[in-house]
């Protein structure tokens, strides 16, 4: 799994963070002036439960690696932006595919997914060969095949799926990992807003 950070918005006054830009959004609200620590500002909005504010910043990351189950949940946070590989336009002969860890940790049952993945790969080649178009030959394709997929959401979405992905004990691993990721990410550039979100991780 790779998760690289292509885009965080920068404000155009000051240092240019999202901090800053997070600050003026919450400063017009009660018309008051900036004091030079906008992430106490902004830690306070937070602590009330004044997230609007957030939505102002957002964050684009480029995830791959991870499997197309992961994907499937991770794009059930509708407050945000897609771009996913195209299994209808990419050709899939050679897919990639993750292998969870209870299984690479098991001898027999990492062998009886390899032997399933080679079926896989053998017949979306057939299915090639024969003419079927990669549109209807990726109906074969499981959901541990890997997929990129670039993702913005703003700070206030981003919140919200780490708490469910990353903090909820519940959550799948794969989902897990994506989402604590993303969180050592975005504490770096905005540890006013995710903070307290690492520290509970």
């Amino acid at each position: 799994m790779e998760v690289k950070l292509i885009a965080i918005t920068r404000y155009l006054g000051g240092n240019g963070t999202a901090e800053e830009l997070i600050e003026a959004a919450g400063r017009a609200c009660y018309r008051s002036e900036p004091k030079g620590q906008p992430g106490e500002f902004v830690q306070r909005r937070i602590g009330e439960g004044h997230e609007s504010i957030i939505e102002h910043a957002s964050a684009t990351f480029d995830i791959s690696g991870i499997s197309r189950a992961c994907s499937h949940q991770l794009v059930r946070h509708r407050i945000a932006s897609y771009s996913q590989e195209s299994q209808r336009y990419v050709d899939m002969s050679a897919p990639e595919f993750v292998v969870p860890p209870s299984v690479s940790g098991n001898a027999e049952a990492e062998a009886a997914f390899e032997r399933f993945c080679d079926t896989v790969s053998s017949a979306y080649s057939e299915l090639r060969e024969l003419g079927i178009r990669k549109e209807d030959a990726r109906f074969l394709l499981p959901n541990a095949t890997a997929t990129r997929i670039i993702v913005t959401m703003n700070f206030r979405s981003w919140r919200h799926f780490i708490e469910t992905r990353a903090l909820d004990p519940g959550a799948q691993w794969e989902i897990r990992e994506l989402a604590r990721r993303v969180l050592d990410v975005l504490n770096e550039q905005a540890p006013s807003v995710f903070g307290d979100l690492h520290a509970r991780a």
